[in-house]
């Protein structure tokens, strides 16, 4: 499988890619990033740091034709590109919407112009398989009002309903499409991190998920198949503990 992980030099990003070189099913990483990406330092025996190939996007609003030529062949993507409630504090609303929602829809069609002719090509071709990242919080239901960050999370729905449109419209020979809901993702180590996640779980029953489970399950579902929709935060604990205790 060539797959490529978006927000590559990002906390969740970095640690897909960690696991995906010592995944003998993933052949090719394509790490698109705004700034170069390199191996992690923590790698698993075995690993195979070679698989990585660093694209550099100075924008996620527009594909070059060198950066899509890199994109070609991709059977997969996951997304993890956002800015979270915690950063999007103070910031303007149009642009927290242009990187959460827009560029993820730009990205999404420019993949898969990119990588259609030579799957089409193939002698068993797939449909690419697009996983968006979101969060636990975010409400596909447009008449409901969250009663905090409403926009916020209103806005995240909304994109998870549009990708999963393309995905059983028009884009439904060429796609499938699931959307991971993670609550707040945290690190062996990080005891204020892990502090904050049981606070919030107590006052706004936001759950938690440790990262190498986090990736650990999005990687099986983009490899293996969506076997649900959406991966709630339980899924994701439960089938990232299930694949960090086989060993993989």
């Amino acid at each position: 499988m060539k797959l490529i992980i978006t927000g590559a030099s990002g906390f969740v990003a970095t640690e897909l890619i960690r696991q995906s070189l010592s995944n003998p099913e993933i052949t090719s990483i394509i790490a698109l990033a705004r700034r170069p990406v390199s191996a992690p330092s923590n790698l698993s025996p075995g690993a195979d740091a070679s698989k990585l190939h660093s694209v550099v996007l100075n924008n996620y609003d527009a594909y070059p034709d060198d950066v899509k030529t890199q994109l070609k062949g991709a059977d997969a993507c996951i997304w993890t590109v956002a800015i979270t409630p915690n950063k999007a504090r103070g910031m303007d609303f149009a642009q927290i919407r242009r990187v959460c929602h827009d560029q993820t829809l730009i990205g999404l069609e420019e993949m898969l112009l990119a990588s259609s002719q030579e799957r089409t090509n193939s002698s068993n071709p797939q449909p690419f398989r697009f996983l968006y990242m979101s969060g636990a919080k975010g409400e596909r239901d447009q008449s409901k009002t969250p009663g905090l960050e409403t926009k916020y999370l209103l806005m995240r729905g909304e994109t998870e309903n549009q990708i999963l449109a393309l995905a059983t419209g028009k884009y439904r020979d060429q796609m499938t499409a699931c959307v991971a809901k993670p609550g707040i993702i945290t690190q062996s180590g990080q005891y204020l991190k892990t502090a904050l996640a049981v606070v919030l779980w107590y006052v706004i029953g936001l759950p938690r998920v440790d990262v190498k489970e986090c990736a650990a399950a999005m990687l099986h579902e983009v490899v293996q198949g969506f076997s649900k929709e959406p991966l709630l935060n339980e899924d994701l604990v439960r089938i990232g503990r299930r694949e960090l205790g086989s060993g993989r």
